[in-house]
């Protein structure tokens, strides 16, 4: 690890335009319109486009066009799409947080990670669809791992540990997110929950679903758990906290081994 400290500017050239304009460290455009337009301005307009049509709805020139300005002026702010759909992505998870919680309650300030999180899918439908590219490098996706570590700042765990755990709680809330988000958008689109859930399929199921082809799934189509017909049989009260509560446990049971010494196998 070199002790050189690098400059702003070196930053700068090591990020994605994208993650450096959202940082601050890309100086505004000398030429093209000034004043009359920025970075911001083009982000909200694209988030906006993107909430209303989707992630495909979205291009420098319909940017442009409803803004009243070309696309090249455009680009002289934003180098490229893939630089503004970073922005894009950062810029909605700039979302307020929860105050912090004492140490002691470590589980609930994860589960308000996990909550917030899910939430984002469900506002910007199109939040999903952007490819994973890298780490978070962002001002605000930032700002949301280090949400997600705050909970585990006083836990006997160390970085590596700590960033697993985040991982795990993150994929977990995309998951779901991806899910609930897939849920609404077949519900606008005329389906229903039942439908989604595979509730109106169950009495088809039961007959086709044989014990000699599916041993395993039979006992569980023919309980209705398989498409939720006893949903108050899930003592937490739906599969997102069920699933989120068996992971906290987890990660209890973890740190409980640690603190007494024990190691991980």
């Amino acid at each position: 690890m070199s002790n050189h400290e690098i400059t702003p500017e070196e930053a700068a050239k090591m990020l994605p335009a994208g993650a450096a304009l959202g940082w601050g460290l890309v100086k505004p455009p000398q030429r093209g319109p000034k004043r009359e337009m920025s970075i911001d301005q083009i982000v909200k307009k694209a988030i906006e486009i993107a909430d209303q049509g989707g992630l495909g709805a979205v291009s420098m020139n319909r940017i442009a066009t409803e803004l009243g300005f070309t696309a090249m002026s455009l680009y002289r702010y934003i180098p490229s799409k893939d630089d503004l759909l970073i922005l894009m992505q950062d810029a909605v998870c700039n979302i307020p947080f929860p105050p912090e919680r004492p140490p002691q309650e470590w589980r609930e300030g994860l589960r308000e990670y996990v909550m917030g999180t899910i939430e984002v899918f469900r506002l910007h439908p199109w939040y999903g669809d952007i490819p994973i590219f890298s780490v978070p490098i962002s001002p605000n996706t930032l700002r949301m791992v280090d949400w997600a570590l705050r909970p585990l700042r006083e836990l006997p765990l160390n970085d590596y540990e700590k960033m697993s755990f985040v991982l795990l709680m993150s994929s977990y809330a995309r998951s779901c997110g991806l899910i609930q988000r897939d849920m609404e958008r077949a519900i606008q689109a005329g389906s229903s929950e039942k439908e989604f859930g595979g509730l109106s399929y169950t009495d088809a199921l039961r007959v086709l679903v044989k014990p000699e082809q599916y041993p395993n799934l039979h006992p569980i189509v023919m309980s209705g758990a398989y498409t939720e017909e006893n949903a108050n049989d899930n003592p937490v009260g739906n599969d997102v906290d069920f699933g989120l509560e068996r992971i906290l446990d987890g990660i209890e049971q973890y740190v409980n081994r640690k603190r007494s010494g024990g190691t991980d196998r």
